[in-house]
């Protein structure tokens, strides 16, 4: 199904190969749509397409990768293939993305931030069932560091 859309959507699409290209677009990508830049940590990323006309993003990795957001206590999967379309703070048809709750894996969706000032970011099945976590959650490592250093308060 994936590989379907990407071919559809392959034309007119503009398509970087590499790993460091891929990682580095993916991370502008977001924040273009003003999306968290640490949403999809995919590694080994061999090819990233987005289509500007109708939205549609797709990146494949070597390996499906499993990633644990500590914040929160959620393991996500994301299979090689990770497509959707996209727009300013939304990812719509989702596909590749799975969150495991209590014991079986969910897929994802949709993933959206209905209002920016909330701080919240919200993830949601097909069926309609929605949870909000901290947007913070989902930043960059290096900028999460950054951020606890300058909270720090100094007292003489």
């Amino acid at each position: 199904m994936a590989a379907e859309q990407i071919a559809h959507h392959r034309e007119e699409a503009e398509i970087y190969e590499g790993e460091a290209v891929c990682k580095q677009k993916s991370r502008l990508l977001l924040e273009e749509i003003l999306l968290p830049r640490g949403l999809l940590p995919l590694e080994n990323i061999v090819e990233m397409g987005h289509n500007r006309t109708t939205g549609f993003v797709w990146l494949k990795q070597k390996h499906k990768k499993e990633h644990r957001f500590r914040a929160i206590g959620r393991t996500v999967s994301y299979e090689t293939e990770v497509t959707a379309f996209v727009e300013e703070h939304r990812m719509r048809r989702v596909t590749g993305v799975k969150t495991k709750e209590l014991f079986i894996w969910v897929n994802i969706s949709e993933i959206f931030v209905d209002d920016p000032a909330s701080g919240k970011i919200s993830f949601a099945n097909s069926a309609g069932i929605a949870r909000s976590f901290p947007l913070s959650t989902f930043s960059l490592q290096e900028e999460q560091q950054h951020n606890n250093n300058n909270n720090v308060l100094l007292i003489r």
